[in-house]
């Protein structure tokens, strides 16, 4: 859907609807862990559940409408029901005009996403614009081909981002990576997100877990977070279908509620929502949070 300048910007198809599953959700939970009781009195009660208590969005997902307006764009999101961003660019806004708009429009921007090179010379500017716009977490994206060409080429970027952690700890902030399917495949008999995992401190370096990336490139997020709890402070939540095409959050097979079902054993603080080429970017950010929004997750 495309953004009418003449128009609100919360006018998108199901908007409404969109606004009420929140408020009713927030209503019948409050961010509390609430029992369902079976109807008769005296049955056990089934398995509590909770909710979301704020669901994230990944502003790649909607670049399209950022080149646009920035304004109108975060505007939009916070109609839906958005809390927090994750930045990936400012689209020729300065950090301040940006910070004044997240704070016009009640949203938080805990993390952004900056290239390896901005890490290994540019790292000053990206603290200081992530001081303005109130970030926690710096995250690397993604790695270029040349970094994962052998296991020792990969054991290098270990300790390298170690070293990124520890300038981020310096002044205040986290250091985190974000996995795509190239990680999760075997190199000179190692898998590079596990040698990541193995290699790195955790009071250093985080991971942000890509839902759809790690499954399509035959990992479990489950085992991962058993096999490293704690060390996954944010994921990108996206869907699959069984064909392996991406999808809005809902209309895939990934098993979302199982697994944030094991989010205290991950880690995770954070949910952002993407999709790397929605067909249009402002409903399908509706439709995934609409989902979110009502998800039952065990407890």
């Amino acid at each position: 859907m495309n953004i009418d300048a003449t128009r609100p910007a919360g006018h998108i198809r199901s908007m409404d609807r969109r606004r009420f599953i929140r408020s009713s959700t927030a209503a019948a939970t409050a961010g509390l862990v609430l029992p369902r009781l079976a109807g008769a009195a005296g049955a056990l009660p089934r398995p509590s559940i909770r909710r979301l208590e704020r669901v994230g969005l990944q502003l790649y997902t909607v670049r399209s409408m950022m080149s646009e307006s920035v304004d109108r764009t975060l505007e939009t999101v916070a109609e839906i029901g958005y809390e927090e961003v994750e930045f990936a660019g400012l689209f020729d806004r300065t950090p301040e005009q940006v910070a004044e708009t997240l704070k016009r429009v009640g949203l938080s921007a805990p993390a952004t996403h900056h290239g390896i090179d901005v890490f290994r010379d540019g790292f000053e500017e990206a603290a200081d614009v992530a001081t303005t716009l109130g970030h926690e977490y710096l995250v690397l994206p993604s790695l270029p081909r040349a970094e994962l060409a052998s296991a020792d080429a990969v054991r290098r970027v270990a300790d390298e981002m170690n070293a990124f952690g520890g300038r981020c700890n310096d002044v205040g902030l986290r250091f985190g990576f974000h996995n795509h399917a190239v990680e999760l495949q075997m190199i000179d008999g190692a898998v590079p997100l596990r040698v990541f995992l193995e290699h790195t401190e955790p009071d250093l370096v985080t991971f942000e877990v890509d839902l759809f990336w790690m499954i399509h490139g035959g990992g479990d997020p489950l085992e991962y977070f058993e096999a490293f709890p704690g060390r996954f402070a944010l994921c990108h939540v996206k869907d699959r279908t069984p064909e392996g095409d991406m999808v809005d959050v809902g209309d895939g097979v990934i098993d979302f509620a199982k697994i944030f079902g094991a989010a205290e054993r991950a880690g995770l603080r954070h949910y952002f929502v993407e999709h790397d080429t929605p067909d249009d970017a402002a409903q399908s950010i509706a439709d995934s949070f609409g989902h979110l929004a009502a998800l039952d997750i065990p407890s």
